[in-house]
């Protein structure tokens, strides 16, 4: 280990928990963890606020006179299995509709000038929230997505009896009439490809009148008003089903009716309570913000952090951001989150919001597991499973037959794939089976899901990498009908396979299952030809030494074997370490490489390397260059992988597990002196909370899920424990136990 500090030395010098209190429910106190403007949002992108149950989502508006809620159903898509496997036939990810909700005034005057406006997200309780005044009148809605209840809930309130009037509008995405009647408003479709849907909104208001007037719903004088929305359509996650259940509106008659026999307060703390039991398992402090950039609106404190500003108080909101959106568009039953999440007002959205094979729906998943959200990892598991079959026939119509499968850069809910192949995209896929696994130690998932798939994915590697004259293994080029060839033992093909080998051989021995195949993964991984050093020090990204050290385009796809691979570290190997810390440095951080999914991954290498202030400045950069005003990641245009990785970038400067050890705070940079987290997962089925004083570890707690032996460190210093199921081990700053 002695090389290994001083390479890490070298990486750092020449390449240059206490729990967050809630949310107050105060609207004039905004909390830590919330995000809130003094004005309506006026683009959906950049400034509506996200909400989602998982399957159902909505972009809130908080508009005055004027309420506008964007809804998405994540199953709502244009396309099918797509045998001729052209792009423009893959279908896309469809906009649902909009629930709006105007005031009685908004026909007939002029806009009216709110005061004490407020509009907030509360990403503590996952409520979205806008307060006004017009005249002596303060008004309040609050909306938030249903797990439970599976509906999107609106109440709105006023602070004088009688208030309330106005319209209801619920309004489709594909030129549907809506109706309206004694139980509210609805509208149904169906889409090209023969999928239906159906879309529901009850009313339920106390005080004044309220009544079904010309495919609205008029409110007149009420006290308060309780708005249901719900969303289905007819698709099945079943092959064998030709992707396509019920029609949906039974369902959601059950589950409206179910919901409004319910107050708000139940319908609250039930959402409540599903929500938080998934978010409230992390916490994390790094410093607090002045209390001056504190009471500034996020879009202002956003534009003071540009300018340099220290706030690590939104540093830790977009950390909790990532988290709050997973949990926010992925979740089981339903569909893995798309290029956009859940979120999308579009019929025709940028690149299908599909998704894609080639690192973006992989880098929505890097959080999963190490910031303790490991089920919101499932809907990505079976949206895979679900699609094998048609995946292997899509792979023997372009490659001919054999065993095995692999996909496309683009792929829909359908099985259907879409634009250019990705020969590495199923062996990238089979990564997260294998992580999911080796954080959660659930060998019940490992043999009848993972294993099985690492397996198959495997078969179509033995049949299809090429033997060079020196008897190495490359993957063979010409493996792209539309672009034509490719080379031979490419960098990053070649380290993704050598990830899929280690990590079926891995969960081989785990389930005690086929050691003479292990062998013979082991032999093959042998003999793949591994990562090079150029000549001006760099890690090759071509078989031939071609790089260029000028070349700073924004991939960086011959360091996978660094993060979120695990072929290359600076224990283990500290020569190529230093070769791939050459090459990311090389690539920079302009230009073309400021995109919302660059600068996370870079924060992720560069914590692997061990150097904390380079992962922190990609920290600064995606938040400088790279998010919009409601802190939503933007390529441009605005997608969620960006959101996504740099939550899992900050897990790996706080807390790393890849290399066989639990290593505390290894990339802990300069801006967060003092601070702690609570409840960051790692490898072997452990959660660990940490505490730290002027840079320095002052306490660590690791609770075991299963038993078996655990090697900690903290810098140099290194301890070997024994753990028992479910025991909780703490230690003090030298590692020992207390």
């Amino acid at each position: 280990m002695n090389s290994a500090k001083s390479l890490r030395a070298l990486l750092l010098g020449s390449l240059a928990c206490a729990s967050l209190a809630p949310l107050s429910t105060s609207a004039a106190e905004p909390g830590p963890l919330s995000l809130w403007y003094r004005q309506p949002a006026k683009k959906w992108s950049a400034e509506a606020l996200p909400l989602g149950n998982g399957r159902l989502g909505c972009m809130v508006f908080g508009g005055v006179e004027r309420e506008r809620i964007q809804f998405n159903e994540d199953s709502l898509w244009t396309g099918d299995e797509n045998p001729s496997g052209k792009y423009e036939t893959m279908g896309a990810f469809q906009n649902f509709g909009d629930l709006f909700i105007e005031l009685a005034s908004a026909a007939t005057t002029e806009p009216a000038a709110a005061e004490d406006y407020r509009r907030e997200l509360d990403l503590a309780t996952a409520v979205s929230r806008v307060t006004f005044k017009l005249g002596d009148v303060t008004h309040a809605r609050e909306v938030f997505a249903s797990r439970p209840d599976e509906v999107i809930v609106l109440r709105w309130t006023a602070s004088q009896p009688g208030a309330i009037s106005g319209k209801l509008r619920l309004q489709g995405a594909h030129d549907e009439t809506t109706a309206a009647g004694a139980d509210g408003l609805r509208f149904s479709g169906k889409l090209p490809n023969g999928l239906e849907y159906q879309a529901l909104a009850s009313v339920a208001a106390k005080g004044g009148k309220a009544s079904a007037q010309d495919g609205a719903f008029v409110l007149e004088g009420c006290n308060e008003v309780l708005v249901f929305l719900a969303a289905r359509t007819s698709y099945a996650m079943d092959y064998a089903k030709g992707w396509r259940g019920p029609h949906p509106l039974a369902r959601m008659k059950e589950e409206l009716a179910a919901a409004s026999k319910r107050s708000w307060a139940e319908l609250l703390a039930h959402h409540t309570a599903d929500f938080q039991s998934l978010f409230n398992r992390v916490a994390v402090d790094w410093g607090k913000t002045e209390a001056g950039a504190l009471a500034l609106p996020t879009d202002l404190r956003l534009a003071a952090y540009r300018k340099g500003g220290r706030d690590p108080g939104l540093e830790q909101v977009l950390f909790q951001f990532g988290r709050y959106l997973l949990i926010s568009c992925s979740r089981r039953p339903g569909l893995p989150a798309n290029l956009q999440g859940l979120w999308n007002d579009s019929n025709k959205p940028p690149w299908s919001s599909d998704y894609h094979s080639n690192i973006n729906l992989q880098m929505n998943y890097w959080l999963a597991d190490p910031s303790n959200l490991s089920e919101c990892a499932l809907p990505f598991f079976d949206l895979v499973v679900a699609m094998l079959e048609p995946s292997r026939q899509a792979t023997r119509a372009a490659f001919g037959p054999g065993r095995g499968w692999t996909a496309r850069t683009s792929h829909n809910i359908f099985g259907g794939h879409g634009w250019e192949w990705n020969i590495p995209a199923s062996a990238w896929y089979a990564q997260h089976f294998w992580e999911h696994f080796a954080f959660t130690r659930d060998t019940n998932y490992l043999r009848t899901v993972a294993y099985p798939v690492l397996k198959e994915i495997c078969n179509y590697w033995e049949d299809h990498l090429k033997m060079r004259p020196d008897g190495t293994l490359v993957v063979p080029k010409g493996w792209s009908p539309e672009h034509g060839p490719r080379e031979d033992g490419v960098a990053h093909d070649q380290q993704i396979v050598w990830d899929l080998f280690t990590n079926t051989m891995a969960a081989s021995a785990a389930l005690g299952l086929d050691a003479d195949y292990r062998t013979q993964l082991a032999g093959l991984r042998d003999r793949l030809a591994g990562p090079k050093i150029g000549k001006w020090g760099q890690l090759q990204e071509w078989m031939a030494d071609r790089d260029d050290p000028k070349d700073q385009h924004r991939h960086t796809s011959h360091l996978f074997a660094v993060y979120p691979g695990r072929q290359i570290s600076v224990a283990q190997t500290p020569d190529l370490a230093k070769a791939a810390a050459i090459s990311l440095a090389a690539r920079g951080s302009s230009g073309d490489s400021r995109r919302s999914w660059t600068w996370p991954w870079r924060c992720a290498m560069w914590a692997r390397f061990g150097n904390g202030e380079q992962a922190y400045s990609m920290i600064r950069g995606l938040l400088d260059y790279n998010v919009l005003p409601n802190l939503l990641g933007d390529h441009p245009p605005m997608q969620m992988d960006g959101n996504f990785g740099i939550t899992a970038g900050v897990c790996e400067m706080l807390l790393q597990s890849h290399a066989g050890e639990i290593e505390l705070l290894p990339a802990l940079p300069k801006a967060w002196p003092a601070g702690s987290y609570r409840g960051l997962r790692a490898r072997g089925g452990f959660t660990v909370d940490v505490q730290w004083q002027a840079g320095v570890l002052t306490a660590a707690t690791i609770k075991a899920d299963i038993a078996g032996p655990l090697r900690v460190r903290w810098g140099s210093q290194s301890a070997t424990l024994q753990a028992k199921a479910g025991e909780t081990l703490q230690l003090d700053a030298s590692l020992k136990v207390r």
